[in-house]
């Protein structure tokens, strides 16, 4: 369940957002009863954040290709395949369904902190090359 309420429903979505200039936009969607299968091994790391921990990311590996199946908000079956970013998203908020969070998905807790802190050492290495 998420938010006390025992459904496995999602919403995600997202349209030119400053925080992340550089990722594809994924389309507002309302997915029920989700499910994710994998295209191939291929995997991908990336930094991720979650507003269930505020100012926290970590490095996260997630499959790169996915095709996820559910209903949609008028209850009609809905099947997209989804790649890089989108499938990313896609990954986490089922996550959620299965009370998981990103932390829980890193390989190496030496890559997890609060925001802050990460831009700063980012900015350290970045200055000492």
């Amino acid at each position: 369940p998420q938010i006390g309420e025992p459904l496995r429903l999602i919403v995600f979505g997202m349209q030119d957002n400053p925080r992340y200039p550089d990722r594809e936009p994924v389309p507002a969607t309302v997915l029920i009863n989700p499910r994710i299968t994998p295209i191939g091994d291929e995997q991908a790391g990336d930094w991720e954040g979650c507003l269930s921990l505020p100012e926290l990311r970590g490095w996260v590996p997630r499959h790169r290709h996915i095709v996820y199946t559910g209903f949609d908000a008028e209850g009609r079956p809905m099947e997209r395949e989804a790649s890089g970013f989108h499938a990313r998203v896609v990954q986490h908020e089922c996550d959620h369904l299965d009370g998981i969070l990103f932390p829980q998905r890193m390989p190496d807790m030496r890559r997890f902190g609060y925001q802050p802190e990460l831009a700063a050492a980012a900015d350290n290495d970045t200055g000492s090359r």
